[in-house]
């Protein structure tokens, strides 16, 4: 992506969930999901542990069938911060930086989620087929760039803050 382009409304919400997956606890994998809806954030979700329950990075990984169980998904958070806010998400894009698990596919369908945009594949997964049943449309598209286009020097209104001691 050149310096002064504008992501799409696309690429910006995948970057949002690629932030999002940085606060995610389980080495075998980052996700990042982003509930969208009217071009507004209704919720956020990455994959970690339930609240007040042990981390991966601390514990390790409690693998069943090949899937660490310690962990909810990215998608299942993202869902669950939206129902505990009094968020109506039917009608939302989700977009994920990978492709649902079949369990997370399903829980975006029965939430009512019309769109999944996402740039990544995972392994096992019938999400594919399942959203295509559900008449949900997939949009697969490259990973956006990494770097967050943002440069102090250039804006003639801003300032550079001292920090906070």
């Amino acid at each position: 992506m050149a310096e002064n382009k504008r992501p799409s409304w696309d690429e910006y919400f995948l970057k949002l969930a690629m932030l999002a997956s940085e606060r995610a606890t389980c080495p075998r994998m980052h996700c990042g999901c982003v509930l969208v809806k009217d071009r507004f954030v209704l919720a956020t979700g990455y994959n970690g542990s339930l609240p007040g329950q042990p981390h991966c990075e601390d514990e390790g990984c409690l693998i069943v069938e090949n899937h660490c169980v310690r962990t909810n998904h990215a998608e299942i958070n993202a869902v669950v911060q939206a129902t505990r806010h009094g968020v109506n998400i039917v009608g939302s894009t989700a977009y994920i930086t990978n492709m649902s698990c079949t369990t997370c596919a399903k829980a975006l369908i029965a939430a009512g989620i019309k769109r999944v945009v996402v740039f990544s594949d995972f392994h096992d997964t019938l999400a594919t087929q399942f959203y295509s049943q559900a008449e949900v449309e997939v949009v697969k598209m490259d990973m956006p760039n990494k770097e967050i286009q943002y440069n102090l020097m250039n804006y003639s209104s801003a300032k550079k803050t001292e920090k906070s001691k």
